[in-house]
């Protein structure tokens, strides 16, 4: 199978270089990473402005092609995608991380990881992201072993074309590594902000304490903090149908 693994943390980072050594020996690996840190990026792209790019294939040695790239974690998959790959040999598969930090509830909405891997799946390739807990007592070799595991799994109960969401726990339920099927939670923080004040300027550094609210045990917050491997199947599609159909279909009117 080829893979194009992606990141936001950077192309040094540990967690791309454990998932990298986990598949190499049964695939064909493309490295096309950022060139530094672009946590909490969302899905944001480079328009009209030059993207350096950097083939460094010492990196990663034994990988079809490796690429550092100065660009948002989009910009990796949606450049390598659209611009560098030969025709007809895009990649199988698409795997974003292993992130540092989860990626759990709404949190999806700002991750430089998951929305790379939606990137991957906006192109039609079957694509998925991978955090692990900061906090988390596995290592990174330990997930990316399991995920180089999970992968004919995930074909086979998800079908040929899906978009999925990882976040491995602090420790597993009984010792045990068991993935169980989630939604997405509900994510915000308290006392994001931080006022600071320097040299008569004034600056404001985010950061926050967690709180998670209305959870049901369905969600990825609830499956992960039980100590399950929560995968959650998403969606790019994001009409709110309720409220479509509760107004009325095709509805047309004037003011």
């Amino acid at each position: 199978m080829r893979i194009l693994l992606v990141n936001d943390d950077g192309i040094g980072a540990e967690g791309i270089r454990a998932l990298f050594d986990a598949l190499r020996g049964d695939n064909e690996i493309i490295v096309a990473a950022p060139s530094e840190n672009q946590s909490g990026m969302a899905h944001a792209i480079t328009f009209k402005r030059r993207i350096e790019i950097e083939r460094c294939d010492s990196l990663f040695d034994g990988a079809r092609e490796t690429w550092k790239i100065h660009g948002t974690p989009t910009d990796c998959v949606k450049l390598y995608l659209e611009a560098m790959c030969d025709a007809g040999e895009k990649p199988d598969l698409v795997i974003s991380g292993i992130n540092r930090g989860a990626n759990l509830g709404t949190d999806v909405l700002y991750s430089g990881t998951v929305s790379a891997a939606m990137e991957g799946y906006m192109h039609g390739i079957s694509s998925f992201s991978v955090s692990l807990d900061v906090k988390s007592r596995l290592s990174y070799g330990e997930v990316a072993l399991s995920v180089r595991k999970a992968i004919p799994d995930f074909f086979a109960r998800f079908g040929k074309f899906f978009l999925l969401n990882l976040n491995y726990p602090v420790e597993y339920r009984d010792g045990v590594p068991r993935f169980a099927v989630s939604t997405v939670g509900h994510r915000d923080y308290l006392n994001a902000f931080q006022r600071i004040e320097e040299n008569g300027k004034v600056f404001y550094y985010m950061d926050g304490e967690i709180y998670d609210f209305d959870n049901s045990r369905d969600t990825d917050i609830e499956k992960t903090g039980e100590g399950y491997i929560a995968v959650t199947p998403i969606d790019l599609d994001m009409t709110d149908y309720k409220k479509y159909n509760e107004i009325g279909r095709n509805l047309i009117w004037t003011l």
